[in-house]
């Protein structure tokens, strides 16, 4: 029976781990303070990532490891390198394969679609550091150290989201409170699944096919930010939103005191221009598809509900 190691006890790690242990696989799931999912076949393991020799040990026998740590952003620059590290130096002694998520930070901005070949060219500090993950992954594959894939998603949207229809947002839409985003409303907008990604994942860590590539997970086809609240609003029976953009000088003044708000216009060029993703690699290649967006908005709204 094969065991993975799940690094990350976030919403991605999390759902990882629930999907390989409903398989009958042995799972272990590291976080630092050793959080416990509470699933049969799972065990929790209080760990630092960053810890080279300690990730190695933990991975020896595993067939591979997810990296699904979640850095708080404006800490990637002290947190990411050490992790990635850390975690290259276990599939290189270990023989795991890396399956690392990652997401569409490093293209930087793209005209039209961006596929996972496209190159990483994002000029600001953080997009680079995901940008050389991959790349000294990839150059440990191709030189025969390891074996490496990397996953990438957009925006995500599910249950336990990070992102701008996170739980919050889904709570001021019940409550028929008025929405507050970034960047123009009416722009098409890739928003991910967290379902579909750890299914993509998963199978990226079991297909020969993945390694030594990057790949998109299956997503549906894009929604403005405006579509996506009053879809959200649809299924949910409430009024559709009062939906009001952020000015950008507001956003530029609240990152004086909120470090996250300070690196969003960085990164404002995802909300004022098309963001769309190509999938078409990830599906042709695995026969995966998404999930269709009436059950992304149902299950979405449904745990924001019970929350």
């Amino acid at each position: 029976m094969h065991k993975y190691l799940v690094i990350g006890a976030g919403t991605i790690g999390t759902l990882v781990a629930r999907n390989l242990a409903g398989k009958g696989y042995q799972v272990g799931i590291v976080s630092r303070h050793g959080s416990d999912p509470k699933l049969e076949n799972v065990k929790a393991v209080a760990l630092d990532a960053g810890n080279a020799q300690l990730v190695s040990d933990l991975a020896v026998g595993a067939h591979a490891i997810f990296n699904c740590a979640n850095p708080l952003y404006h800490r990637w620059m002290t947190d990411w390198p050490p992790i990635a590290d850390a975690l290259l130096h276990a599939a290189r002694s270990s023989g795991a394969v890396l399956v690392t998520l990652g997401n569409l930070y490093a293209y930087g901005k793209v005209d039209g679609p961006m596929t996972a070949a496209h190159p990483l060219d994002a000029t600001y500090a953080k997009a680079q550091v995901r940008a050389k993950m991959w790349n000294d992954a990839l150059y440990a594959h191709q030189q025969g150290q390891v074996r490496a894939t990397e996953v990438r998603a957009s925006d995500f949207i599910g249950p336990g989201a990070k992102s701008f229809v996170g739980t919050d947002m889904i709570q001021r839409i019940l409550r028929g409170k008025k929405c507050w985003t970034v960047g123009a409303l009416d722009l098409p907008h890739s928003w991910t699944y967290v379902a579909d990604v750890a299914v993509a994942l998963v199978a990226a860590a079991q297909s020969e096919h993945a390694l030594g590539h990057a790949w998109h997970v299956p997503t549906n086809p894009p929604r403005s930010q405006r579509q996506v609240l009053c879809d959200l609003a649809e299924r949910a029976g409430v009024p559709r939103p009062n939906v009001s953009s952020l000015p950008t000088p507001v956003l530029r003044a609240a990152g004086v005191f909120h470090p996250i708000l300070r690196e969003l216009p960085k990164t404002l060029y995802q909300f004022t221009n098309p963001f769309i993703m190509d999938d078409s690699a990830t599906r042709k290649t695995f026969g995966l598809e998404p999930t269709p967006w009436s059950t992304v908005l149902d299950t979405t709204i449904d745990a924001c509900r019970s929350a």
